[in-house]
């Protein structure tokens, strides 16, 4: 071992600094990647780990290189025997030719799969579901499940291809793939949660609960699908705000956009109105509705009532409902209630706001006159026995 380290000084000298340069440009990058693709707890439990392993791994490196200078300037022939021209054009015939075929070839097959997975995948979708799906179902369900194939194969490249690059360093990878066998047990035992939500995960994408781009509901939040992986889904809602969601969390998801999408509005008029009138309002402006130049083509069914819906206190509602197409069910919406407010106001429908009629029992044709308190002279209301005011006795009235 030690005379191949001395052999091969240089060589760990040069990897050892270039790794170190890496490292150290990195550092950055690394922890924003760990941010974004991590849940809160398991962030800040990383940003804890993450300067200690830093230092770690510099000082190994900064071990290294410092070992490496020493084998160099104490071997028999010095730096000269280290640097020559033949050891120069031997090693790139032996190893570096094939160490930038690696290189070349990985990120070629990578290209050609970031180029090719998009439109194999679409490809299949439309031979398997034949036409079954909306147009948008399509492009949301090709860019999930081809960015986590791309991801997914591109990691298995790079290791695949570090695997092979150690094995042209002449470095004994055996030992390497022990340790991680044994650094993969330890890890699966204290990261149970995380297994979970790449189990889950896997689920969502093969039962196809939702697909990037979709507005759904899941662990209680409710946003469009901005992100989504093995690990965890990313909703952004209305007010803006993303919220990231293991999906080791998710039980039920509530997909609001899948192949199509109901309008559903419950439209209150006063209890005085003809409700045939009144439905055929409604259904005449969900036609012209549906007829319209900009709505007509989100509409599938055009909107039309369904039934008296309920007798509230103030108003009787009426539902209607249509079907739309995926993710207009909002705009349609909005369009129609301004539609069906001008359209009542024109036919003079009333639409009434919450009100209270105050009965006060049953009037006789004969109006009451108050009773005078005899002590006081207050006059009270009919029916008192007692005085309001000081409480004596009322006397009934005469007759």
């Amino acid at each position: 071992m030690l005379d191949w380290f001395i052999r091969n000084s240089i060589w760990i000298l040069s990897g050892a600094s270039l790794v170190l340069s890496v490292v150290l440009l990195c550092r950055e990058g690394l922890k924003n990647f760990i941010a974004r693709s991590f849940s809160q707890k398991a962030s800040i439990l990383l940003d804890k780990i993450l300067p200690v392993v830093f230092w770690l791994v510099c000082s190994l490196l900064l071990a290294v290189i410092a070992a490496a200078v020493v084998a160099i300037v104490l071997s028999e022939e010095g730096v000269s025997a280290s640097i020559t021209t033949e050891g120069i054009q031997e090693w790139l015939l032996e190893h570096g030719m094939p160490i930038l075929l690696i290189i070349v070839i990985s990120s070629l097959l990578y290209r050609v799969i970031c180029l090719a997975v998009p439109k194999l995948v679409e490809r299949y979708l439309r031979m398997r579901a034949k036409g079954r799906h909306s147009k948008l179902w399509y492009e949301n369900r090709t860019q999930t499940l081809s960015s986590v194939m791309i991801t997914t194969t591109g990691g298995v490249i790079i290791v695949i291809a570090l695997f092979m690059l150690l094995g042209e360093l002449n470095i004994n990878i055996a030992p390497l793939l022990a340790g991680a066998g044994v650094l993969g047990v330890a890890i699966g035992f204290g990261a149970q949660s995380l297994i979970k939500d790449f189990l889950s995960g896997l689920f969502i994408f093969l039962e196809d609960h939702y697909n990037k781009g979709d507005v759904v509901e899941v662990a209680g939040r409710v946003g469009t699908v901005e992100e989504l992986n093995l690990r965890r889904t990313v909703l952004r809602d209305l007010d803006g705000i993303v919220h990231s969601i293991p999906n080791g969390e998710i039980t039920t998801s509530s997909n609001y956009t899948r192949d199509w999408s109901r309008v559903k509005l419950d439209v209150p008029v006063g209890y005085g109105e003809d409700l045939d009138r009144v439905f055929e309002i409604l259904n005449r402006v969900g036609k012209e509705l549906a007829a319209d130049k900009i709505f007509g083509p989100k509409i599938k069914t055009p909107p039309q009532v369904l039934r008296v819906q309920s007798f509230g206190n103030s108003a009787i509602e009426v539902r209607m409902l249509g079907d739309v197409k995926p993710i207009e069910q909002w705009t349609v919406t909005g369009e129609l209630r301004k539609r069906v407010k001008k359209a009542f106001d024109d036919e003079g429908v009333e639409i009434p706001w919450p009100h209270i009629k105050l009965y006060l029992g049953k009037e006789s044709g004969k109006k009451s006159l108050p009773l005078l308190c005899a002590q006081c002279s207050v006059p009270n209301p009919a029916g008192n026995r007692f005085c309001s005011n000081c409480g004596q006795e009322l006397a009934p009235p005469a007759g």
